[in-house]
């Protein structure tokens, strides 16, 4: 295993964490955040596509998300994809603005919205220990071959886990400041 193998390990638990992140960005916090409707995808010429290809999100005011539909006749389907998505948005149309309140959230959404972050942290921590796991096995195998000594395969197996235990805590962190951010809205 050489450093490029190691970089490739710490590029893919960065994808794991820049994954949990976007995750993290389309949780409803009870504060609008043109985020909110990143995973909203709409049914335009025929395909589905993300709704910042067929319109403009803005947030005008803290509790307002403003939909700027480019084509007046996508306006209809932006409209019917916000409804149907789960994040509990009732769109009030004028003309080609689909305007979003973002009502407060109750207690009881609030510690729902809380578990649904620890989950989406968990999958990212799973997901940065399973590249770990394929680095070490990766490892264990070159030392097997004879391509590394045993000294080699100890140090490049320390960095390996200091990159498991950096990006973990990363997660963490990550973590600890959406929860703070839903429960004190």
């Amino acid at each position: 295993m050489s450093a490029t193998d190691l970089n490739d390990i710490k590029r893919r638990m960065q994808g794991a964490v820049a994954s949990f992140k976007n995750d993290l960005a389309s949780l409803r916090t009870g504060r609008a955040s043109s985020n909110l409707l990143d995973p909203i995808q709409i049914d335009a010429y025929g395909a589905l596509m993300p709704i910042n290809q067929v319109a403009t999100v803005s947030v005008p005011e803290p509790r307002l998300i403003s939909v700027q539909v480019w084509d007046r006749g996508m306006t209809a389907a932006v409209e019917k994809a916000i409804r149907e998505s789960d994040l509990g948005l009732n769109p009030q149309t004028e003309g080609q603005v689909i305007r979003l309140r973002i009502p407060e959230m109750n207690e009881q959404r609030r510690k729902e919205m809380v578990k649904v972050a620890h989950k989406y942290a968990e999958e990212a921590r799973v997901a940065v220990r399973h590249v770990r796991r394929d680095g070490l096995d990766a490892l264990k195998k070159a030392e097997k071959d004879g391509d590394i000594s045993q000294d080699d395969q100890t140090r490049l197996a320390d960095q390996v886990q200091k990159a498991t235990d950096q990006y973990v805590a990363e997660i963490d962190q990550n973590l600890a400041a959406k929860e703070k951010e839903i429960l004190h809205v």
